[in-house]
């Protein structure tokens, strides 16, 4: 990808999925360096290393992660290697990694709930009274977990 040539912002929000307003912002907060303009039209034409590093941003905001940790990543990422970097990137993915788990969890709960009044509405359309009074069992268990 390095001899590939500049390509413009629509394509890289094509590619990465980040929208135009998102690049531009992320440019603005040096997530992402300058970008080169145009001399012609004055667009913003990415280099094979900023569309790189714009999908990895990419998937990073898709995981939840903040600015923050985001900005934090690509300090330590610029960075010389060591052990103590190392250490300190580990427990940045570690705590996005527990706060997906934690998202994950409650997501596994209200999709619980979902089935469980598909099964409810189910039941009356069929006028199955039984499976109706499980499907309310249940739910009055799945309720409170939902907060």
């Amino acid at each position: 990808m390095t001899d590939a040539p500049p390509v413009s912002i629509q394509e890289v929000s094509r590619r990465s999925g980040l929208s135009e307003p998102t690049l531009r912002y992320y440019e603005k907060i040096g997530l992402i360096g300058p970008v080169p303009r145009d001399a012609g039209s004055g667009h913003r034409r990415y280099g094979a290393a900023a569309v790189e590093r714009i999908e990895a941003l990419s998937c990073l905001k898709a995981t939840g992660m903040s600015v923050r940790d985001m900005h934090a990543y690509l300090r330590h990422l610029d960075g010389e290697a060591d052990a103590d970097r190392a250490a300190q990137l580990r427990e940045l993915f570690r705590r996005n990694a527990d706060r997906v788990a934690e998202e994950l969890g409650r997501m596994r709960v209200r999709l619980r709930y979902l089935q469980l009044k598909t099964d409810l509405w189910d039941a009356r359309e069929r006028g199955d009274d039984e499976a109706e009074r499980c499907a309310v069992d249940e739910l009055t268990h799945t309720v409170p977990e939902l907060r």
